[in-house]
């Protein structure tokens, strides 16, 4: 059976993946490119010489696209359905398309939106290279952050089951979530390399193109892993 839900997964996250570069292409890439223009007619304004593009910009914005998008629908994919696995029948009695959504939304939250309100996605020429490093580093301890409280909430959640109804106990398990990822991300260090004359309607129209792409990764995946193992299990009603 794992096997099966695995294969499933793989081919939900790369459908997915294809409906979420259809989103990057039509409507991301253009706020990457005039981001691009706003840092080249920086440069020049400085008297700096260009940057030697080592991938050219036309296989950036649609082969280079494209593959990094399907390996990342590929690869979440195959966790998705790892999860989905480990949760059925341990989750309530979800049937399997009403677990499949629930885990994509809690996937949305948790290992993108919650670590992006921390540190937000940023268009080319904001940023300076020599912090890319410690930037990554910093964003990936607030997704493990994130995991491990949404781990801790989950636990919250199993033991009031015992004692509380199931809406009280996720109310109780959520807000534990919430509240003390919260308190644990202001340990992490505040990023702040926004240019001051970098125009915010460029910087709120990417950030805005990598959200929805998100939702619709997440979203699209969630629905079509769904339907694709409805078929391996007995009908349940939530």
């Amino acid at each position: 059976m794992a096997g099966h839900l695995l294969v499933r997964g793989m081919i939900a996250g790369m459908l997915a993946a294809c409906l979420a570069f259809l989103l990057a292409k039509i409507y991301g890439e253009t706020s990457v490119d005039l981001a691009i223009n706003f840092e080249a007619a920086a440069d020049a304004a400085a008297g700096q010489a260009p940057e030697v593009e080592l991938v050219s910009r036309a296989v950036q914005s649609t082969w280079g696209l494209a593959t990094a998008i399907l390996m990342y629908g590929i690869a979440y994919g195959g966790i998705f359905s790892l999860v989905f696995g480990f949760a059925y029948g341990r989750v309530n009695t979800m049937s399997a398309r009403n677990l499949s959504m629930f885990i994509a939304l809690a996937g949305f939250v948790v290992f993108y939106f919650m670590p992006i309100l921390k540190y937000p996605p940023n268009p080319p020429a904001v940023g300076i290279g020599d912090t890319i490093g410690i930037r990554t580093q910093l964003y990936f301890e607030a997704m493990v952050l994130s995991i491990v409280c949404a781990i801790l909430g989950l636990i919250i959640y199993n033991q009031l089951r015992k004692y509380l109804d199931v809406w009280d106990a996720a109310i109780i398990g959520l807000l534990t979530y919430l509240v003390v990822f919260g308190l644990t991300q202001t340990v992490l260090q505040d990023i702040n390399e926004v240019p001051v004359n970098f125009p915010a309607t460029i910087l709120w129209h990417f950030r805005e193109a990598a959200i929805g792409i998100q939702i619709v990764l997440w979203g699209s995946m969630g629905l079509i892993f769904g339907k694709m193992v409805q078929p391996l299990f007995v009908t349940r009603q939530i």
